[in-house]
């Protein structure tokens, strides 16, 4: 009905009864199942909730893009560079990673026409700069996002330190990002969650004393090919520990060497899973005299065990980490210097001499900016 005709530009408007058509309808049903479903289902605690909503793994759609985030972390010389290279199929010389870098890699796929993109960011340094955290980790890339943390097996006394650290560091980043997204589209944030507790299901015996963090995170124990001439005893208390934590935060866990052919293979399968949806082979290795390997939700504190009671220690994972570090008592990291500029590592002639050259320029000024306020406060009788 138009009120543009002049004859009838004074005639009152009526309500028009809508009327819909057989779409419309199918939507609205469609909505009204969903709510039921999403009522039925809020009582029944957060891992029924995950199972009944995202029953089975996300598979990868043949028709579809995807677009995924690796954000890979660890210790200094843990062959972080190397599992990147491996991954990608790169032939080339691992270099130390300066700070964060940024690759990335492609998969063709139905046909060449499609291809999916994995954006591939390391972290350098060890934990030292681990307040860089903050840059792949975004509300823009949380809902593919996959972090890997390496761990070097052939230095336990580091390995603790490393892990605890990252873990603590990453849960509270990926929380604030939550916490961002859950205020702008709180069905994505709550399908984040959910997905990550699924993995698990609502029959496992653990599931009421996790503490998962709802992004996958993969733990990496890295040169195997040195940790598997340990002391027996030694590599059961280490792989045990790492099951624990894996386990205790949702994570993934497999041990890697470069000169290991086959878990080259087992790694490069698993990170194809997470950044290109890819199957993923559900065959776990618990035995701690071989390559340990065990997806997340696919382990239970009853067949990792009990470590020795120890007095004064509040949880398992207190226990656990009481036991690590009475048998591998944990180096101090090396910090970077207060000032990085400052590093010999770092010296470039001609920038340096600028560099002087300028901050004595702003020593001067900050001496003349002073004794100007000191006259100013003369002048007006007051003491500095």
């Amino acid at each position: 009905m138009s009120f543009d005709d002049e004859d009838k530009k004074d005639a009152p408007i009526k309500s028009i009864p809508q009327t819909k058509c057989i779409w419309d309808l199918c939507i609205q049903a469609t909505e009204r199942a969903e709510l039921n479903t999403t009522r039925e289902v809020d009582s029944k605690g957060p891992f029924l909730k995950a199972c009944l909503m995202f029953p089975g793994v996300v598979q990868e759609n043949p028709n579809k893009s995807v677009e995924s985030t690796m954000f890979v972390v660890g210790a200094k010389s843990a062959a972080k560079t190397s599992i990147i290279l491996r991954f990608l199929d790169r032939d080339e010389q691992p270099k130390p990673t300066t700070a964060l870098e940024y690759t990335f890699g492609r998969r063709s796929k139905n046909n060449n026409m499609l291809k999916d993109v994995a954006h591939v960011w390391e972290l350098g340094g060890g934990i030292a700069l681990s307040n860089l955290i903050e840059v792949p980790i975004t509300k823009q890339c949380i809902k593919n996002l996959s972090v890997v943390i390496c761990v070097d097996l052939s230095k336990p006394e580091t390995i603790w330190t490393t892990i605890e650290s990252l873990l603590n560091t990453i849960k509270l980043r990926v929380k604030k990002v939550i916490a961002e997204l859950k205020r702008d589209c709180p069905s994505e944030a709550n399908q984040l969650v959910a997905e990550c507790l699924a993995r698990y299901g609502s029959d496992h015996p653990d599931k009421d004393n996790l503490d998962i963090i709802p992004v996958p995170i993969t733990i990496i124990g890295t040169k195997y090919d040195e940790f598997q001439n340990f002391d027996p005893e030694k590599k059961k208390i280490i792989s045990k520990t790492l099951r624990y934590v894996a386990h205790h935060h949702g994570a993934h866990l497999c041990y890697f060497s470069s000169k290991m052919e086959a878990l080259v293979m087992k790694t490069r399968g698993l990170l194809g899973h997470l950044v290109f949806k890819t199957q993923l082979s559900k065959t776990i290795t618990t035995d701690h005299s071989k390559p340990i390997y065990v997806l997340a939700g696919m382990d239970a504190i009853s067949q990792i065990g009990s470590p020795p009671a120890i007095v004064g220690s509040r949880s398992p994972l207190d226990q656990w980490k009481q036991l690590f570090l009475s048998t591998f008592p944990q180096e101090a990291e090396a910090m970077l210097p207060e000032d990085p500029t400052k590093d010999s590592k770092y010296n470039e002639s001609i920038i340096d001499s600028v560099r002087a050259q300028k901050d004595e320029e702003l020593e001067r000024f900050k001496k003349l900016q002073e004794r100007k306020m000191r006259e100013e406060a003369r002048r007006e009788g007051r003491v500095m």
